[in-house]
């Protein structure tokens, strides 16, 4: 189902690379290990393998390049590492956010829960999940898509022997179902009783590729592992009794040709304290000079071909956006409760510059900072604020939990993604303006006189642009955030546009033109609409309020953002370009490979 051609990373600092010329098959209905110690190169080849670093090779998934599938998530399902979610959002949350992301119905999470065994704790938070429970949840959101093929990293690594047993347990049915494993390793034992073929990584390189059994017979040894403070002791004891002993560290040692009872009878004759004594078996080589002299004993090419007609670069590719972005992006933002405490707070500060402008006096207040609550002493409403908060929220997070590829991290540059986002925020943004307008006139009605308080449905305009000005808070943030990657510079480009755009508004075009450019826009609209000028009512007063200096540096920095979002799009995709090295004619040459 999988075949990998020529994996090879990219060497940095002139040192060799992680992963070479690596090549090998991932069958339907087997599960095929991949063995080595750590820093041999397994989790570079995996990501390699899945796309997710550049470098060269190719990825074949039943004949086709893993970039050209549509889904890739639909035919591979991988465990890297953590769950990369939110610390406060709950397992069952998390995975039907990413069942809106990948297009299914909201009960494939409750089945994949009960698959693996989280359905009892599945709302309980992420940050409260033991390393088994988070295991578990990985292998969920694995399994999520019903892919063809698992992909697990050392998964076992540091668990229980009863939550590793489960592991490869699962991995076993998946086969049996007709399915593709690969699991990488390092107990050798384990992947042999579990895998039907075995992989073997040194340095980089496939020094092995055997089938399981012949390679538990052949590379396996029993031995007793035995750990007492006085080691070296008792393997000199066992050493004058002819046994063979291998030091493993400076309490363990590894006692081969003999049998547990007869290691525990001669500690016990001396008077040797025992942490540890059990039978198991270990990898009696373990550098690669020694695999290949075993193989050509038995006249085996445990080194394949190498396969040098392979040189294409490897292609990392775009990854599509959520299947479902606006039910994704309403799952994401509301799925915690982070937005809660910033809309609270958001409406407790409109509250308390409500009360501020009651005591200074509303008659000579406008109506925008009348109903929005928008005192003098503030730079901007606290509603816009909160609103530019949530936007920087959006992707901050995102960013810091990427959730929706596991392993990739997000994907900003996808415009439905972007899209989704800025109509989430936007509505967002409304609803918060509306509910601050509320309670500011009802804050007021407590405070002043009855006919002091503005009438909201008089004043539209003033509605109209509060709202705007909430939106645009919430845009700015959305893209800073997007274009800065953190929570924080988002929510700093939102404060920007009073503190930096408003004076470079006013520098740029002074007072005078200023007011020219209201009088310019109402001026046009009376002629579109063959009103007489001052005649347009609620549109001369909204064109007026848009060029004031906040309106116009909002727009201004909006401007700028999506520029700078443009850019950094087109670069990320030139950049992908390069790294393939393919342009529209064909195959650039790689570096060495020129005349």
């Amino acid at each position: 189902m999988i075949q990998a051609i020529g994996l090879t990373s990219l060497s940095r600092r002139n040192t060799p690379p992680a992963v070479a010329d690596l090549s090998f098959e991932v069958r339907e209905g087997e599960v095929t290990g991949m063995l080595g110690p750590g820093g041999s190169g397994k989790s570079t080849a995996l990501r390699l393998l899945l796309g997710m670093q550049p470098g060269r090779g190719v990825t074949l998934v039943d004949g086709r390049p893993l970039h050209e599938l549509a889904r890739p998530t639909d035919e591979i399902g991988a465990v890297l590492g953590d769950v990369p979610g939110h610390p406060r959002r709950s397992a069952r949350g998390h995975l039907r956010m990413l069942c809106s992301a990948y297009g299914l119905p909201l009960s494939r999470a409750d089945e994949v829960l009960e698959l693996v065994g989280l359905d009892a704790v599945a709302e309980e938070r992420l940050a409260t999940h033991s390393l088994a429970m988070d295991r578990r949840l990985g292998v969920a959101v694995a399994l999520l898509s019903h892919p063809r093929a698992l992909i697990l990293d050392d998964p076992v690594h540091e668990l229980l022997p009863r939550e590793a047993a489960w592991v490869h347990e699962l991995a076993r049915r998946h086969a049996a179902e007709g399915g593709a494993v690969l699991l990488a390793g390092r107990d050798a034992g384990a992947l042999a009783r579990t895998s039907d073929r075995v992989l073997v990584l040194d340095g980089g390189h496939l020094v092995a590729d055997e089938v399981a059994a012949r390679f538990a017979r052949s590379r396996l040894r029993p031995c007793v592992a035995v750990r007492s403070p006085y080691a070296q002791r008792l393997a000199e004891l066992l050493g004058d009794e002819g046994v063979e002993v291998v030091s493993a560290s400076g309490s363990r040692i590894a006692v081969y040709g003999t049998t547990s009872a007869a290691v525990g009878e001669t500690a016990y004759r001396n008077g040797i304290l025992l942490h540890e004594l059990a039978d198991t078996s270990a990898d009696r080589l373990d550098r690669r000079d020694r695999w290949r002299d075993d193989a050509a004993e038995q006249g085996q090419a445990a080194v394949p071909r190498q396969r040098s007609e392979v040189r294409r670069p490897r292609r990392v590719g775009r990854r599509p956006g959520p299947v479902r972005p606006v039910r994704y992006e309403v799952r994401r933002a509301f799925g915690v409760r982070t937005p809660w405490p910033t809309v609270f707070a958001a409406l407790a500060c409109s509250v308390l510059a409500t009360v501020l402008l009651a005591r200074t006096g509303v008659a000579h207040t406008s109506a925008l900072r009348a109903l929005s609550g928008w005192a003098p002493e503030l730079p901007l409403p606290a509603s816009a604020i909160g609103a530019g908060l949530l936007g920087a929220l959006s992707y901050g997070q995102e960013f810091r939990y990427p959730a929706l590829a596991a392993g990739h991290g997000p994907e900003p540059r996808s415009l439905r993604l972007l899209v989704a986002k800025l109509v989430v925020g936007a509505v967002a943004a409304v609803a918060l303006t509306a509910v601050a307008t509320a309670v500011d006139v009802g804050v007021l009605g407590l405070l002043v006189a009855r006919g002091r308080v503005p009438d909201p449905s008089a004043h539209p305009v003033a509605l109209a642009g509060s709202a705007a000005l909430a939106v645009g808070c919430c845009w700015a943030g959305v893209l800073a955030a997007a274009v800065f990657r953190t929570t924080a510079l988002g929510l700093s480009a939102v404060l920007a546009v009073p503190l930096l755009a408003v004076p470079a508004v006013r520098a740029l075009l002074g007072g005078p033109q200023l007011k020219e450019l209201g009088d310019a826009g109402e001026a046009l609209w009376s002629v579109v609409c063959g009103v007489s000028q001052g005649g347009g009512g609620g549109v001369g007063r909204a064109l007026r309020i848009a060029g004031q200096p906040l309106f116009l540096g909002l727009a201004l920095l909006l401007a700028v953002l999506v520029v700078a979002f443009a850019a950094s799009a087109l670069r990320g995709r030139r950049q992908e370009r390069r790294s393939t090295g393919v342009s529209a004619g064909g195959s650039a040459p790689l570096p060495g490979d020129e005349g």
